[in-house]
């Protein structure tokens, strides 16, 4: 077993957090109704499914994979940002970064499960890697290039070439809400389904993306709009489901104010399902994944001044919330590789306390 931080040192990183976020025991959905990770979660939960035995085994060597193996809990180095957010933007804080080596040897010296990154990254360095850490092939992108800026995701490669890679899986960005989601949804759920077919596990970035989502707050952060972005998701059977922790709640209600008319929705949503508690809100982002048959995990955001309070804060609000792990990129590699590890294991080490449990 990896060695931990104590509950203290988490604390420490929490501050004025730890309290609120540690003692929190009153979620409107209780845990007895969730399918919560464990060591057994492969044969509990994905071997009743339809997923062949090809892609079990590669869900398996994603859990069985870096520090968090066999816990049933995932921590992933995510790297597409130098398509989606422009190369420079992402790696002028480190330079080294660009070279897509040493964003696999970051996810392996910092434990992870598994590295996420583009079809050119992980196929400049697969004959090396490939083998030693589970690929996720990221098929999508929103390029900046086009002007003005437009908010589209473009398959930039095949299912075809990420199995013949050698990947565990294929990840991808739905925008649910955009004026392209539609053929989105039908370009990805054709190609989750080939991934399938071939043996490889599925991960879906469910995002929101709708400039009417703004309004006195941003509605692209809100626990009812990204929960049933969730549920989408995992309606085209995505094995696990990246999704920014929620800020917010009331999506619907604001959608609906005046004049306008938007989805449909129950109150009891923000009553008997939810409260503001940030733990509550992840929970319901965790209800829409088939009460957690298809694992949740959370981004990290964006770097700043408090990298480590603010991942591993995120990372006590998904696991206490029911969810999988971690998917944090810009975090650790916009610092120097040493410090990107540690930042890494702080999020492994919630996941591997035993005094942070499920509220």
């Amino acid at each position: 077993m990896a060695t931990t931080a104590s509950l203290g040192k988490l604390e420490t990183y929490l501050g004025a957090k730890a309290e609120s976020l540690l003692g929190f025991k009153s979620p409107k959905i209780a845990k007895e109704r969730l399918h919560l990770p464990g060591p057994d979660f492969l044969d509990r939960i994905y071997a009743a499914t339809d997923r062949n035995i090809r892609v079990l085994t590669n869900l398996q060597r994603l859990f069985g994979h870096g520090r968090l193996n066999g816990t049933g809990y995932l921590s992933i180095l995510p790297v597409d940002q130098g398509i989606e957010h422009s190369g420079g933007a992402s790696f002028a804080k480190n330079p080294d970064y660009f070279d897509g080596g040493n964003i696999v040897k970051l996810a392996i010296e910092g434990g992870c499960n598994a590295v996420a990154s583009t079809f050119g990254v992980l196929g400049s360095v697969a004959r090396k890697y490939a083998h030693k850490i589970p690929f996720i092939v990221k098929m999508n992108h929103n390029e900046l290039l086009t002007f003005p800026n437009k908010a589209d995701q473009i398959l930039f490669g095949t299912v075809q070439q990420a199995y013949d890679m050698g990947a565990a899986a294929v990840g991808a960005t739905i925008y649910f809400g955009s004026e392209q989601s539609g053929r989105q949804i039908v370009e990805i759920s054709q190609a989750f389904a080939k991934a399938h077919e071939l043996g490889m596990a599925t991960v879906l970035w469910c995002y929101l993306r709708n400039n009417a989502f703004k309004k006195d707050k941003d509605y692209h952060l809100s626990a009812d709009l990204t929960g049933q972005a969730n549920h989408l998701g995992v309606t085209i059977e995505a094995d696990i489901i990246k999704q920014k922790l929620p800020e917010n709640n009331g999506g619907y209600l604001a959608l609906n104010m005046g004049d306008s008319s938007y989805g449909k929705f129950d109150k009891r949503i923000y009553t008997d399902l939810c409260s503001d508690h940030p733990i509550d809100l992840c929970r319901y982002q965790v209800a829409n994944c088939y009460m957690g048959r298809a694992g949740l995990i959370n981004s990290g955001g964006a770097s700043g001044a408090n990298d480590f309070e603010e991942a591993v804060a995120t990372a006590v609000i998904n696991k206490r919330a029911g969810g999988t792990g971690l998917i944090s990129g810009r975090k650790a590699f916009q610092r120097p590789m040493k410090e990107g590890v540690q930042l890494l294991n702080a999020i492994q080490d919630v996941y591997l306390s035993t005094e942070v449990t499920v509220a």
